[in-house]
């Protein structure tokens, strides 16, 4: 089964081919659900979303994208807090892997990486290498 799956490092660069997006993101076994940092999220009239994402730690790099609400589910946080978080659909693509997901839409200011990917987009996919950071893609764009 391995054979048939990508080796990936435990940190990668992915690309949100509809969003215009390429964002490094930390790949986390630990998290059931993917998450993206959001600066803005407003729920729009027709189950539809308005969000915008940091692409950077000093915010200077944002993008708005508008989105069917694809989910609404209950997340539990790292630190066991569970909080009701908005999911959305799109493309991901990770080195010639390319595959449809549901990100969950959070403020993530605080925390080192813009993007978590978890079990859920990882699993059938991806195998990881924890060891390694950037197997599949290159360290700097």
């Amino acid at each position: 089964m391995s054979e048939s799956l990508m080796v990936i490092g435990w940190r990668e660069w992915v690309e949100l081919p509809v969003w215009g997006i390429r964002i490094r993101a930390k790949i986390d076994t630990g998290a059931k659900s993917s998450a993206i940092d959001c600066a803005e999220i407003t729920e729009l009239p027709d189950e539809r979303v308005r969000f915008t994402i940091r692409l950077d730690r000093k915010e200077k790099k944002l993008v708005t994208v508008e989105e069917a609400i694809a989910l609404r589910k209950r997340v539990r946080s790292s630190t066991g807090v569970g909080h009701d978080r908005i999911f959305v659909e799109t493309t991901l693509r990770l080195g010639e892997s390319e595959k449809k997901v549901l990100i969950n839409l959070v403020c993530r200011k605080t925390m080192i990486h813009r993007m978590l990917l978890g079990r859920e987009t990882l699993g059938g996919s991806f195998l990881v290498d924890s060891s390694v950071d950037h197997w599949a893609t290159p360290k700097k764009l």
